[in-house]
């Protein structure tokens, strides 16, 4: 299956969420669980708009994303996660 890595990062009024594979898609939230929600919304959009300009849709890099997160870390705090591409793909907008 294939998937997206997350990286979460505590922010002073909640957290902050992207994913190394595709650049440029970032969400916030006040919670974790709202912040992975509003990131899998983030990307489903901005994979729909990427399609729609003709852009190639970036294919998860497994674990060179991993590393690239720790090597360009400073210390600071965050947490990593993953969102299967069907999960986001199956997403309904009313």
């Amino acid at each position: 299956m294939d998937k997206y890595l997350i990286v979460l990062e505590k922010t002073s009024t909640g957290f902050s969420a992207y994913s190394p594979d595709v650049l440029g898609c970032i969400a916030t939230g006040d919670t974790i669980d709202n912040t992975l929600l509003n990131m899998k919304s983030a990307l489903k959009l901005h994979l729909k708009a990427m399609s729609e300009d003709g852009e190639v849709i970036p294919q998860p890099r497994g674990i060179e994303s991993y590393l690239e997160v720790v090597s360009e870390s400073d210390g600071e705090d965050y947490l990593m996660t993953h969102i299967p591409i069907n999960e986001i793909l199956a997403m309904q907008y009313s």
